[in-house]
């Protein structure tokens, strides 16, 4: 049962049922929202007051007119209308008793409708480089992603999960000219993956070298000296006796200031790129013996796609290596996907989609290379270089193309970081002028991973902290956890805990904060047995757990005895009303597609939990008939619990 949408199907007649009314009803009904104070009851509608703008009547009357009309006797008390128009409703005791009994029968689904009209979803996330290893950047798109898909999937929608591998682009350059001039034969042999990542940081790290004195550098000084006459300018103004004026005056001075000095931070920053390969006995020589390397990673990259022998079977030759490296990772953090088509799969498509752009007048010739020109955008989307080059924007338009022909979705989601927004506005606008008008196509963007230093999270070396490196480091602070638990009795049972705490850590962290934000990545915070944490919900699963070998009961026992809960206490009836808002809280994770929905009901759950708990005795309740009822309800946090985290895909723990 959802009571929400119940209730707002409810009223949705009431609404169209008021006269005078001709608007959209979906904007009024979101106005019906669970109560903040339980004294106002379990849930409280405040459309009565837009709605009273709207058609000119006393918002009181309009209230009244929408209880008179409103059929919710088989649900709710009779509902009341508090001061300007707030109407209060309060589910019925036998109404909640009776969903509890019919969620314990659905022991798939926790009595969690299933989507009455069914979506085809694509949910495109995690989508690594594989020619280097995972590092922390990748573990958002990872988790969000995957939650995602676990959610849609349990309300019954189909989804398709695709890893949209990044196989075929400069990266592979970069590893191929690298291979050709810096490889360590041994250490291939010996350690593939490691030697294939210090190949591409060898090569990137030049590159950047020389793009950083030849393009880097002059322009970032060309930057400062235009900003310096903009600071001297403002500085050089005279006061001129309007006390707002020069407020505002004084206010652009200092951002102008506070940009210079985030300019010459810049360029510090770019001066250290330099001396750092300049001040390398091993380095700096490489560096002036490869000037020309950035133009040929590029040509090596040509003629990877050009198919040249050589180059393609060096590719076929490190892919493998790179894959299963990823695969290890994924394996660890227990993710999977239905299908891993990376830039390869779509190599031979892209002249088609160029092709098609120009058949269909949308795509025109610029200064040697072909744009598409969209409306409202001051840059073009190329979709092929003047040196015959294809680009992102090429293969995630056959992407597209692919999966609207083979899996005909509903909607398409890509779980990819906010700096790519700009490139997904364009995408969709091209889309939807390619056949795409009827799907909806979703850029689900999130912010950065940072470190205790509010930067991006980094090594000490300055490199993107490796992935397996961040989970072992979670795994081995959770078994010192796992040593001191008293009730674990064994050292395989210990690490089986260490796995799922830490892992659980580093997902229900990330997760729990909406996903369009920056946080801040701490070990500490992450594994603390008090909070919004994993460990938190993992000990309060646990806990929960216990009570059934105490009570010599198993859960499925327990949960037999739902067809005679009785809520008789506040404790009592919280936990049940909060039990029963796990599919409000699922259909508010789809509705903007934010995990931290999810995580949030949890942590209110294992509250409420608590609290019941700590006011109502189970094993020791008055009568039998309680007993059997309040472990009914334990049965069922256990089991909800259970399944929230694993939509999640976080594991729980028998005991910790």
């Amino acid at each position: 049962m959802n009571f929400l949408a119940e209730i707002r199907s409810r009223f949705a007649s009431s609404v169209q049922s008021l006269e005078g009314f001709t608007g959209d009803v979906a904007p009024v009904l979101e106005l019906i929202r669970p109560s903040t104070d339980a004294k106002f009851g379990d849930y409280q509608a405040n459309c009565a007051m837009p709605l009273g703008k709207q058609l000119d009547k006393p918002h009181r009357e309009v209230a009244a007119a929408l209880v008179k009309s409103l059929d919710v006797t088989d649900l709710c008390d009779p509902p009341e209308i508090a001061g300007p128009g707030f109407i209060n409703l309060r589910i019925k005791d036998e109404a909640i008793t009776a969903a509890l009994a019919a969620a314990a029968k659905d022991t798939a689904h926790l009595g969690v409708p299933q989507a009455t009209e069914p979506k085809c979803v694509v949910v495109d996330y995690s989508s690594p480089n594989v020619a280097k290893p995972m590092h922390v950047g990748h573990i958002r798109s990872t988790v969000i992603g995957a939650a995602i898909a676990n959610v849609l999937r349990f309300l019954g929608h189909q989804v398709i999960t695709d890893n949209h591998i990044g196989d075929w682009g400069t990266q592979f350059g970069m590893i191929i000219y690298g291979y050709k001039n810096f490889v360590d034969e041994a250490a291939l042999a010996k350690e593939p993956v490691a030697e294939l990542g210090r190949l591409y940081k060898l090569v990137n790290g030049l590159v950047e070298y020389h793009s950083a004195k030849t393009n880097g550098l002059p322009a970032i000084n060309e930057r400062i000296a235009k900003q310096e006459e903009t600071v001297a300018k403002l500085s050089a103004a005279e006061p001129t006796g309007d006390k707002k004026a020069d407020k505002q005056a004084a206010k652009k001075l200092r951002q102008a200031e506070a940009s210079l000095g985030d300019l010459r931070e810049e360029k510090e920053s770019i001066e250290k790129k330099i001396a750092a390969v300049d001040n390398d006995a091993t380095l700096a020589p490489l560096a002036a013996e490869h000037a020309n390397i950035g133009r040929a990673v590029l040509d090596e990259t040509a003629k990877l796609h050009a198919e040249d022998a050589t180059n393609l079977e060096l590719w076929k030759k490190f892919l493998p290596a790179c894959l299963e490296a990823n695969q290890k990772v994924y394996d660890r953090l227990n993710v999977s996907f239905d299908h891993t088509l990376g830039e390869s799969f779509y190599h031979d498509r892209l002249a088609a989609v160029v092709a098609d752009l120009e058949k269909r007048g949308l795509a025109t010739e610029s200064d040697g290379a072909m744009c598409v020109f969209l409306e409202g955008f001051a840059a073009p989307f190329i979709v092929r270089k003047q040196d015959g080059a294809f680009l992102y924007s090429t293969t995630d338009l056959a992407t597209i193309a692919y999966r609207l022909e083979h899996w005909q979705p509903d909607a398409i989601l890509y779980v990819v970081d906010h700096r790519q927004g700009l490139h997904f506005e364009q995408l969709f606008a091209t889309a939807k002028q390619c056949g795409c008008e009827n799907v909806e196509l979703q850029h689900v963007s999130f912010g950065t991973v940072l470190g205790e230093d509010g930067k991006p999270k980094k090594t000490r070396s300055g490199d993107a902290e490796g992935l397996m490196g961040l989970v072992d480091e979670a795994v081995a602070r959770a078994r010192a956890i796992a040593d001191e638990s008293p009730v674990l009795t064994t050292d395989e049972e210990r690490q089986q805990v260490a796995e799922r705490i830490g892992i659980g850590a580093i997902k229900y962290a990330d997760l729990a904060h909406n996903r369009t934000s920056d946080y801040t990545f701490s070990y500490d915070k992450m594994l603390a047995m008090t909070g919004n944490t994993a460990a938190y919900m993992q000990y309060s699963y646990a806990r929960v757990r216990g009570i059934f070998g105490k009570a010599e009961v198993t859960e499925e026992q327990a949960l037999a005895g739902a067809e005679s809960i009785t809520i008789d206490t506040p404790e009592e009836r919280a936990l049940a009303m909060q039990l029963l808002r796990f599919a409000e809280a699922l259909d508010k994770v789809v509705e903007d597609y934010r995990p931290n929905h999810l995580t949030a009901y949890l942590f209110d759950l294992a509250q409420a939990y608590a609290t019941f708990f700590q006011n109502c005795p189970v094993i020791k309740a008055e009568t039998d008939e309680l007993k059997t009822s309040r472990l009914a309800l334990c049965a069922l946090s256990a089991r909800t619990l259970e399944t929230g985290l694993g939509l999640l895909g976080i594991e729980c723990v028998e005991r910790m």
